[in-house]
């Protein structure tokens, strides 16, 4: 079952169901010993008492130190539930005939996280579920299709039409901001890079640039500035890098769709893939969409 998302008390909560073919005691121990959940956790876990302490492996994209916990709920064999930094984490097994329904839910501090989030305990419980089966389990490497999936199911890659012009935010995963910036600019300094700006935009001078965090350039109209376009960048640890773009002045389908299309090309190129040329058809679609809205 793929996974689902739901608001509940204005948090979003990811939901997912896993049949297994094994008894509730089996599937509990699987998913509550720490020397079980090493084989389909993402990261190290500790429980001591009711404090929980989690350490990511060395190779992972975070950082090593994945932050304290707390035991919630232990109701063997059917709840384990507990608090992993800013994110609530339940597993509920309900007996079946043949075995069990697994259904895991993740109460989450950051929505824009999500289209990473979902692939991410997707292959988790699949792990979980090749852990109780005694099978090998070969995790997927294609992570962009996957997180792209679940950023348009959600609706992440929407922008906004607000009053000073168009807004987006958009999750980046875990790219350091060097490495972003460096991205964005290609050591350009003196001119607004030509990542920075979509086609159908005119740009005019840079008028703030703070590396690695924040550039900002007029955008023009009938050679005249017409308003800015910003571009700030943010990194918080164990939660990741977020961009949020801003157009002001700019209002309407277009403007929402050319810059729609622009950030997905630009977060498949922070993953490593560079798309071209400008898809003309995807932009199209877009403005049909937000036309709509």
């Amino acid at each position: 079952m793929d996974a689902e998302l739901r608001m509940i008390e204005g948090k979003p909560v990811l939901r997912f169901e896993r049949r297994l073919r094994h008894s509730p005691e089996k599937v509990w121990r699987v998913v509550t010993e720490p020397a079980e959940m090493k084989h389909w956790f993402p990261a190290e876990v500790e429980i001591d008492g009711r404090r929980m302490r989690f350490t990511f492996p060395d190779a992972a994209p975070v950082d090593a130190d994945g932050g304290e916990g707390e035991l919630l709920e232990s109701d063997p064999p059917k709840v384990f539930a507990f608090r992993w930094l800013n994110d609530v984490l339940r597993f509920e097994i309900l007996p079946r005939e043949d075995g069990c329904l697994l259904v895991f839910t993740a109460v989450v501090a950051n929505k824009l996280s999500i289209g990473r989030d979902a692939p991410g305990w997707t292959t988790c419980l699949d792990a979980l579920v090749a852990h109780a089966d005694g099978t090998k389990f070969e995790p997927s490497t294609d992570w962009l299709p996957r997180i792209e999936h679940y950023i348009a199911k959600f609706g992440l890659d929407e922008g906004t039409d607000q009053p000073d012009g168009v807004h987006f935010v958009r999750d980046l995963v875990w790219k350091p901001l060097d490495e972003v910036w460096q991205l964005l600019t290609e050591g350009t300094e003196d001119a607004v890079p030509t990542r920075a700006a979509h086609p159908g935009l005119t740009p005019g001078k840079i008028t703030r640039s703070e590396a690695p965090r924040l550039l900002e350039f007029e955008w023009l109209q009938d050679g005249e500035p017409k308003g800015v376009v910003r571009w700030e960048f943010e990194h918080v640890p164990l939660q990741g890098t977020t961009v949020t773009l801003v157009q002001e002045n700019a209002h309407g389908p277009q403007a929402l769709a050319a810059w729609h299309v622009h950030l997905e090309l630009f977060f498949a190129a922070t993953q490593g893939e560079t798309r071209c040329p400008w898809p003309t058809d995807r932009e199209q679609e877009l403005v049909q969409r937000y036309a709509e809205r």
